[in-house]
């Protein structure tokens, strides 16, 4: 792994952590492992803004900390958190293998979606299970807390419900997918709805830099046609799409309204998200 992915000094994780408000443990344990992970959610905003402006970020840890760290007025999408999360666990003693991922909410067949999700598999000292982790899902459906990585079982992480199971694969290692449970009550409304499919294949940064390229230049890619935001908010999550604002309560309550002009989308970016907007973008509205 280039040095380019790791944090070679103390201060990085000291200010990570300071951007994330961490004030926990620095140990490699089960914890610190689900507080950090709820914290980097609660702190940095999922966002597509560099892509939408049609320029691959970069995934260099220094620009990373620079945009998602230091400038603390921006966000990233899956490739930015998970590649800086996964220089933060492994500075603090944790081993991570990078993944890549199938999105594959809404497939007909998995095997329709490309491997362009970025997902870990950390693995705590000690412990013989390692876990899931994600930092950087840009769903409603995404994990809060990792999960370990154990088949059917029902996870309860930070009030969301998941689990993981195996489905048919023509290959030589096991498919595991992600669920995440929609909807409130019984079972007639809401159920199991699968996220994205992985196997345990470690992946490099040589292959990410592929990926994010595709996904962010691509003009047949949504991440370069629209904005994308999202973030947990005290009560729930909120969505941008496009021009349309998606706000999800703990209670399952939904609510949703379009914005009316590119003013709007820029207060409610600043305002709510807090997100500077890159000069010169121009957004929906």
């Amino acid at each position: 792994m280039s040095a380019s992915t790791r944090m070679t000094t103390p201060s990085d994780l000291d200010a990570y952590l300071g951007r994330i408000g961490w004030e926990g443990e620095r140990r490699p344990d089960a914890h610190t492992l689900r507080g950090v992970h709820l914290a980097h959610l609660r702190a940095v905003p999922f966002e597509n803004l560099d892509a939408l402006g049609g320029t691959a970020p970069s995934l260099d840890l220094a620009d990373l900390m620079a945009k998602l760290v230091h400038g603390r007025r921006r966000g990233g999408y899956c490739y930015e958190h998970n590649t800086l999360f996964a220089a933060a666990l492994e500075a603090l003693g944790f081993r991570v293998t990078r993944l890549a991922a199938r999105v594959v909410v809404g497939a007909d067949r998995f095997e329709d979606r490309p491997r362009t999700h970025m997902a870990l598999l950390v693995e705590i000292p000690g412990d013989p299970r390692p876990y899931l982790a994600d930092v950087g899902f840009g769903a409603i459906g995404s994990l809060l807390e990792p999960v370990p990585l154990t088949a059917d079982t029902e996870f309860h992480d930070a009030g969301r419900r998941h689990r993981l199971v195996h489905v048919p694969h023509p290959g030589p290692l096991e498919m595991w997918v992600l669920e995440a449970y929609e909807g409130r009550g019984g079972p007639s409304q809401g159920g199991w709805v699968a996220q994205y499919a992985f196997t345990l294949e470690p992946f490099e940064q040589s292959d990410y830099e592929v990926i994010n390229w595709h996904i962010a230049t691509n003009p047949r890619s949504p991440f370069s046609r629209r904005p994308y935001v999202q973030f947990l908010t005290p009560d729930g999550h909120a969505l941008l799409d496009g021009d349309r604002l998606t706000e999800t309560r703990a209670d399952g309550t939904v609510t949703e309204r379009k914005l009316t002009d590119e003013a709007q989308v820029r207060r409610l970016l600043a305002e709510d998200f807090g997100i500077d907007v890159p000069e010169g973008l121009v957004l929906p509205g």
